[in-house]
């Protein structure tokens, strides 16, 4: 099979690291630009020396003349650049884009949350809210993949199993997230130069983090009922990992039991999420470097609520690898390719 040539915009920051180490393990993948702005003419082993050893080009600004020589151009640029590149793109493209410019449905609630105008409202709708497990071979349909955010991919995807399935009641469900310090980006060191970002847990967007806009809206695709939820992000003292602790109330006639074997029924053919026996700890160590998402459901002292557990590597299946996972849906490749 003819390997597909790929463009990587963004390719230096954190998740575009991450793309290059696993697309250069991907046998049908040639990364044919890498693309930056401040770091033009540089080697990507600038940025990480374990990349030295491979033939890779050298960072060139974005022109888009370049579309006419690649099959998919994965973007990991500030939001709102995308957009741009969106509206470029040529019948040949997929666009698989890690911010954003293309997880909302709705470009008004793009404006409230990210404080920009889209600028690609007409790809809107030619794009899809690509979280592999839940939307499946639909991604082939498109040519816009919208990856979810890192948060989201944590928390929708033991939630959405039970809201679907409508054992849990729909109000008062608490989200807790505490996120390594790569998921806000190489800018982080200066932000929080005098925080002591290495040594301390903070809570941070209180109420109004942009991922609840992504929360809410897949949420109510999967429920006829409105969902109410609190979510609250913390930045901790680890370079990357994501772990997600939800507090949920069971309906009826529901039991911790009865929610996990349809969870484990929900995503037998999903190799990447693991449902772990009830009670199990989960930690953050156990899926770094890997595109796995662990789930645990835990007991409380009230019999109708549970805890639910979920860990994943913020960069990798919050970002990287799931985007490779959804090219490799998109494209008829092994689902697994590139991801082991």
């Amino acid at each position: 099979m003819l390997k597909l040539n790929v463009l990587i915009a963004g390719s230096t920051g954190y998740i575009g690291i991450q793309l290059v180490k696993l697309l250069i393990k991907h046998k049908y993948i040639n990364i044919k630009y890498l693309c930056g702005n401040s770091s033009v003419g540089k080697k990507i082993s600038f940025y990480d020396k374990s990349l030295s050893k491979n033939q890779l080009p050298k960072i060139t600004k974005f022109n888009k003349k370049f579309l006419d020589n690649v099959d998919i151009i994965f973007t990991a640029l500030p939001n709102g650049e995308a957009q741009e590149i969106s509206n470029n793109l040529l019948k040949r493209n997929t666009l698989i884009d890690l911010a954003a410019d293309f997880r909302l449905d709705d470009s008004n609630k793009y404006l409230k949350w990210y404080k920009l105008k889209h600028k690609s409202i007409k790809n809107i709708n030619k794009s899809i809210y690509a979280l592999p497990e839940i939307v499946g071979k639909k991604v082939k349909e498109y040519n816009i993949l919208g990856c979810p955010g890192c948060y989201p991919t944590s928390i929708l995807l033991p939630l959405i199993p039970l809201i679907k399935t409508k054992m849990i009641k729909s109000n008062n469900i608490v989200i807790d997230s505490k996120s390594g310090y790569s998921g806000a980006g190489r800018g982080v060191h200066k932000k929080y130069a005098n925080k002591n970002l290495y040594e301390s847990l903070s809570a941070y967007g209180i109420g109004l983090h942009r991922h609840n806009s992504e929360i809410e809206q897949e949420l109510k695709k999967n429920s006829k009922n409105k969902i109410d939820f609190i979510f609250t992000p913390h930045l901790s003292p680890m370079f990357r990992g994501i772990l997600s602790t939800l507090y949920i109330e069971l309906k009826l006639g529901f039991t911790i039991n009865k929610a996990h074997k349809m969870l484990k029924k929900f995503y037998k053919k999903d190799r990447f999420i693991k449902i772990l026996n009830i009670d199990s700890l989960v930690s953050t160590n156990d899926v770094i470097n890997t595109n796995y998402c662990n789930i645990s459901l835990c007991r409380t002292r009230d019999k109708s609520k549970i805890i639910v557990l979920s860990a994943i590597d913020n960069l990798i299946k919050g970002g990287a690898g799931q985007a490779i996972q959804n090219m490799n849906m998109k494209f008829n490749f092994n689902k697994y390719e590139g991801l082991n």
